[in-house]
């Protein structure tokens, strides 16, 4: 029997990927994405390769979205055993304090920190409860060792500090199952060129991008409470 596999914002990018090679490890996958008609033609490609792949739509700034999404999975997919949060929003990629418009902090925040939080806690006890696994999408940029000892970065605060926030939520989770065989941990796939970042150049690309957060995700190892990049933990 196949495993259920639920990926956010998996409609292009790095989530597309995601979905793309855990079908093509033998996931049954549930993509979840905002817009209805990217969302199905998203599953219709999955489907043309013959991979098993189910649409879901879930707006990350829309409680009710959230919820209904939820309910959904825990009514039809009630074998769920690995959730990873990808779905992520700019604000506008500030390029310092000085200039971040507390706006665009706030539309991070909505999606990156308050969506993937309400997403979260209403599917933790599924995950809990089947042992598996939730996968937290990170950033080099969310760690505070990085922004203090890299030698330049993007100091971006209103979408670095968003996913900051994002990886204190992973602790938290991972706190709570540490004594059982459920684990949730994040890991950043590192500088990858997506629609996110403008499709900034010099970048990995997303089939590389999505395969280390497969890789770890699928692996089999317990890494409960870790923050990793492509060469293992990565400092918080």
């Amino acid at each position: 029997m196949k495993k259920t596999a639920f990926v956010t914002g998996a409609n292009k990018g790095i989530g597309f990927e995601i979905a793309k090679q855990l079908g093509e490890a033998g996931w049954k996958v549930i993509l979840g994405a905002r817009s209805a008609e990217r969302g199905e033609a998203a599953v219709s490609e999955l489907a043309a390769m013959g991979l098993e792949a189910a649409f879901l739509q879930i707006d990350m700034t829309d409680l009710n979205s959230i919820e209904q999404a939820a309910d959904t999975i825990k009514r039809d997919f009630p074998d769920l055993q690995l959730l990873i949060n990808n779905a992520g929003m700019p604000g506008a990629f500030s390029r310092s304090f000085t200039e971040t418009k507390e706006e665009d902090l706030r539309s991070a925040f909505e999606v990156n920190f308050f969506g993937t939080f309400r997403l979260n806690q209403r599917l933790f006890p599924l995950i809990k409860q089947n042992e598996g696994t939730v996968v937290n999408v990170s950033t080099d940029m969310a760690s505070l060792n990085h922004m203090q000892n890299a030698a330049s970065t993007l100091n971006a605060f209103d979408y670095n500090s968003s996913k900051t926030a994002n990886n204190a939520m992973t602790l938290s989770m991972a706190y709570e199952v540490r004594n059982s065989g459920a684990q949730v941990f994040a890991v950043t796939p590192g500088f990858t060129t997506t629609d996110l970042n403008g499709n900034a150049p010099g970048g990995k690309t997303k089939e590389a991008g999505a395969a280390i957060i497969v890789g770890y995700a699928t692996d089999g190892k317990r890494r409960n409470g870790e923050f990793l990049d492509e060469n293992g933990i990565f400092a918080w």
